[in-house]
């Protein structure tokens, strides 16, 4: 019955995932600026009859609906087409850099979790405290500082006057590691290569940091908020009137399903880690999917900014329905 209904929710996101790719095909039509000129214009001089053969090349010669025709044909088929730019098929460059992406992402998720559920329970427990005044006056400013601004200050004091991490990059060519997964940490493993894996820790810790800041802060609120609620319920009561320790009330009873709507917000960041952190990347020169997508938006390259929409969406789609499933496993009562 639960597999059922989730593939019943898979159904459901088809024709989200085909509303998301058409409006991004008109909209990257709509916005100023041609392909064929920025490309033309970094060549030089060319002629009329070059651009029209470059033109017609990218079937941008052709009426809007049967751009629109060819495009999502090829989306039935798979096929993503080929960069204008690069001149390598989409779905390639997706590939290529979306492990770095999903490295970061993952980096950031582990750091907002590790800072933000532990923060969240002391500050609910010891409501009111020292410790909870400062944790929650933390969280406001992890909130409100932007990511450049925050990436720009860690670059200065941890890259520049301390020299601790590395601000640029995602490993040193002289490492020379043997990519097998295109997840350094993950290759680095397998290949024994424990001078890579440092300098890959190394190298992702600032741009995991800047991005899962913010996070931590949001979902440090977020806990603390449920934790108080839950802590109030009778069955905590019960639970401390019965004898129970107060790691066994705090852990084991209310902090289950104080992390419901935990899930939701990370579920929801874990979309936009792998779709929000393009500034991030920006900032500390990180070859991942974010940073290919600023470049194409600048060069007006249709089908790359297409197809990385489309996987940005469709993680969020799948974000989702994992929330909703994780939901089923916090709380049975809850059903999909």
């Amino acid at each position: 019955m639960r597999l059922a209904r989730v593939l019943e929710r898979v159904f459901v996101a088809i024709p989200v995932m085909l509303g998301v790719a058409i409006i991004v095909f008109f909209f990257m039509r709509l916005s100023p600026g041609d392909p064929v000129d920025l490309m033309m214009g970094e060549a030089g001089s060319v002629s009329p009859r070059e651009m029209e053969a470059l033109a017609r090349e990218f079937r941008l010669d052709e009426p809007l609906h049967m751009q629109l025709y060819h495009f999502l044909a090829g989306l039935l088929r798979g096929d993503l087409g080929n960069s204008f730019v690069k001149r390598k098929p989409v779905a390639r460059l997706v590939r290529e850099h979306l492990p770095a992406t999903v490295e970061l992402a993952i980096g950031a998720l582990v750091i907002a979790l590790v800072i933000a559920i532990p923060i969240g329970i002391i500050s609910a427990v010891k409501q009111h405290s020292i410790l909870d005044r400062v944790s929650m006056a933390g969280a406001f400013l992890g909130i409100s500082m932007p990511a450049f601004w925050m990436g720009i200050v860690l670059i200065l004091v941890f890259s520049v006057y301390w020299h601790v991490f590395p601000s640029h990059g995602r490993l040193p060519f002289a490492v020379g590691l043997k990519t097998i997964t295109g997840f350094y940490t993950i290759d680095s493993i397998l290949t024994g290569n424990w001078s890579a894996l440092a300098s890959t820790l190394k190298h992702l810790f600032l741009p995991s940091l800047t991005l899962g800041a913010g996070t931590a802060a949001t979902i440090a609120r977020m806990t603390r908020s449920s934790m108080l609620e839950v802590l109030r319920q009778d069955y905590i009561v019960l639970a401390r009137a019965k004898g129970l320790t107060e790691y066994a009330v705090v852990v084991k009873h209310a902090l289950r399903n104080a992390l419901i709507p935990t899930v939701t917000i990370v579920a929801l960041q874990i979309g936009t880690f792998l779709g929000g952190n393009m500034i991030v990347e920006t900032v500390f020169g990180w070859p991942g999917l974010g940073r290919l997508v600023v470049d194409a938006i600048q060069r007006r390259d249709f089908p790359l900014v297409q197809g990385a929409v489309i996987v940005y969406a469709l993680t969020f789609v799948m974000a989702n329905l994992l929330a909703d499933i994780i939901y089923t496993f916090v709380n049975p009562k809850i059903e999909l």
